[in-house]
């Protein structure tokens, strides 16, 4: 038994969309009692600290429907069926950068929003990059413009709140952590 395990007893399907799917679980907590979780089940995902020779993060800009607003990003994407984290991550990058890289270097896994999402990203550092002679296709509902800047330009993004997602501020520190340019 895991510590604080809540067992579920029942559980509903609520609804079931091309990314997310949620369901309502009935569980037994551990002091007996009972109660409702919403849950949103995501294929995962991964995400990439695409690092220039130069020592620059290649970023995106894209408008985030759920937050109303465009913010900043690093690459990042759905995982497919069977799909393995390592080609998702290459399949992004070049979608989303135009890039590919010599070096692929899988740093952790983590959870987005673990109160009430299963989604985890795994997270890459992508160096030696390299422009494609023939660009990638990005999915038709995506529109993204990139840009390239360093680790102290990464951070004043992050104070006006140009960076507001959890998974680049955490790759931003990651990266000022590790010394890296």
């Amino acid at each position: 038994m895991k510590k604080f395990e809540e067992k579920s007893i029942a559980s509903e399907a609520i609804f079931k969309g091309r990314v997310i799917s949620l369901k309502v679980d009935d569980v037994t907590l551990p002091n007996g009692m009972t109660t409702k979780r919403e849950i949103i089940n995501h294929p995962g995902a991964v995400a990439i600290i695409a690092q220039k020779d130069d020592g620059k993060i290649i970023l995106v800009e894209q408008y985030r429907k759920a937050l109303e607003r465009s913010i900043v990003e690093i690459p990042a994407g759905k995982l497919e069926p069977g799909e393995k984290p390592e080609v998702t991550a290459r399949r992004e990058l070049a979608e989303e950068t135009g890039y590919d890289c010599k070096e692929l270097t899988y740093l952790q896994t983590f959870a987005t929003s673990p109160g009430f999402a299963d989604e985890v990203i795994h997270l890459f550092v992508a160096r030696g990059l390299f422009e494609l002679a023939e660009k990638a296709e990005l999915d038709e509902d995506e529109f993204v413009e990139l840009l390239e800047v360093s680790i102290e330009e990464a951070e004043e993004m992050m104070q006006r709140g140009d960076i507001y997602d959890a998974k680049t501020a955490y790759a931003v520190m990651w990266l000022k952590a590790n010394k890296m340019k």
